[in-house]
């Protein structure tokens, strides 16, 4: 266990496939709270309808990570991992995103260990907070945070009674120590060097972050290549899977009847059980927006 007053150092994990535009932005955010970025790019079998032939992002993903690197990265903070620098020659990551996440921990040199991707976002004030928070309780173990999903505009977010009983509750923030070990992408699970998941120890829920007012802000869907994209994925996810999931409209009718069309305005988000909609955002953003 850390002694109070240690250093935080925060090893950020970012997962990366056709990242774009948000990725340059992110990392900016990241770097003054960053002990390392380690981000892995590249795709695995059920996004390989958006990926080159060799499994790599189909836009600038790879282009503005090398060009962030060269010209924005004086510390030497970030490290990019492919496939083929995991012993993958075909360059695509086997499995369902635990391989990836367990490549970005095994770099990790941090006593933390953060989980975030390429299209979500955090207050700088409420970074701050979080730095000070782990600093002061050295006792803590994890911590998740609540959502903020926005929804085909940076004017708009979902909400729903799903979201509302906790499906929102999203996690990201992880002690990291010799012994300990990133085992599952989903759920995320992470086990000390007893082999205990960090949440069974001094679990800091989302709601306690939302009663401070912190929020990972979560602009998932917000671009129509974006949103196409991810529906397939998530779709040939489903699929491929044997577990049971909650009711999930199909990847291209989503698309097309949902986010094109709004066809049904009470049933907007993928997992459609339950109702759900969209509302006006009028707050603020972790970054420079006007309308």
């Amino acid at each position: 266990m850390r002694e109070s007053g240690e250093d935080t150092r925060i090893t950020f994990g970012m997962i990366v496939l056709n990242g774009e535009p948000f990725i340059k932005y992110n990392l900016r955010s990241l770097y003054p709270f960053a002990h390392q970025i380690i981000v892995v790019e590249g795709a695995n079998s059920n996004s390989a309808h958006c990926a080159t032939a060799d499994g790599h992002s189909i836009d600038d993903s790879m282009k503005s990570l090398r060009e962030f690197t060269a010209r924005e990265d004086p510390e030497n903070k970030v490290i990019i991992v492919t496939a083929e620098e995991e012993g993958y020659p075909n360059g695509f990551w086997p499995g369902e995103k635990d391989e990836q996440s367990q490549a970005y921990a095994r770099r990790s040199t941090g006593n933390w260990l953060w989980q975030i991707d390429a299209d979500e976002f955090y207050m700088e004030s409420d970074m701050l907070t979080i730095m000070k928070i782990l600093k002061e309780d050295p006792s803590i173990s994890t911590i998740s945070f609540p959502e903020i999903p926005f929804w085909g505009s940076f004017d708009y977010r979902l909400q729903g009674i799903l979201l509302r009983l906790g499906y929102s509750e999203v996690h990201r923030l992880f002690k990291w120590a010799p012994g300990y070990e990133y085992l599952t992408h989903r759920p995320v699970t992470v086990v000390n060097d007893a082999g205990v998941d960090l949440r069974r120890i001094n679990w800091v829920r989302a709601e306690d972050m939302r009663k401070r007012g912190i929020y990972m802000y979560h602009y998932y869907k917000i671009f129509l290549k974006q949103v196409s994209t991810k529906m397939i994925y998530y779709a040939n996810r489903v699929k491929a899977s044997k577990a049971k999931k909650p009711v999930i409209v199909k990847g291209e009718e989503y698309f097309e009847k949902t986010f094109l069309k709004l066809t049904n305005p009470f049933r907007v988000h993928m997992f459609n059980r339950w109702p759900s909609w969209i509302e006006r955002f009028d707050s603020n953003h972790p970054f420079k927006y006007r309308r």
